[in-house]
């Protein structure tokens, strides 16, 4: 079991409750980034620099994932790849990725991409609220949980 975060764009705070979680249970956790990153001490919390460039972190996500490994993500073709591959993929807002949800997910990603390229200013996410806080760590101990207790996803 091992918790892969795409690092680049992970904010601080999720990035914490990750290290707390790996903390109290022992699971591995990588952080992966093309740019240096710091981690706290356990050894079961480390981190993986890339080589910059497009894609390079989540290729390099994808090609070290374990079936029924997590990965935590906001890019919605890397979550894509990680399902297909057997692992699970959570957003750093607490929507957990599946097979039922991920397709409307890349359609909506498109929608947007084409409405960007036309002119279209469509904003960018929004700020992270503590319920998003709560949403994820929720989604984060109900997987840790199930890893825990031998079921599969």
């Amino acid at each position: 079991m091992h918790i892969w975060i795409d690092a680049d764009a992970c904010p601080a705070v999720i990035k914490e409750i990750l290290f707390k979680a790996a903390r109290r249970t022992g699971v591995r956790l990588t952080l992966v980034a093309n740019q240096p990153l710091h981690t706290p001490g356990p050894r079961n919390i480390d981190s993986l620099q890339v080589a910059p460039g497009f894609d390079v972190a989540d290729n390099e996500i994808v090609r070290r994932l374990g079936h029924g490994d997590l990965v935590v993500t906001s890019d919605i073709p890397l979550a894509a790849e990680v399902i297909e591959r057997g692992g699970a993929a959570l957003s750093p807002r607490g929507e957990l990725y599946t097979r039922e949800n991920i397709r409307s997910r890349l359609n909506m990603r498109d929608f947007m991409d084409t409405l960007r390229a036309s002119g279209i200013q469509t904003g960018g996410p929004a700020p992270l609220r503590k319920g998003d806080r709560q949403a994820f760590a929720n989604q984060l101990d109900r997987w840790l949980a199930k890893r825990a207790s031998g079921a599969s996803h």
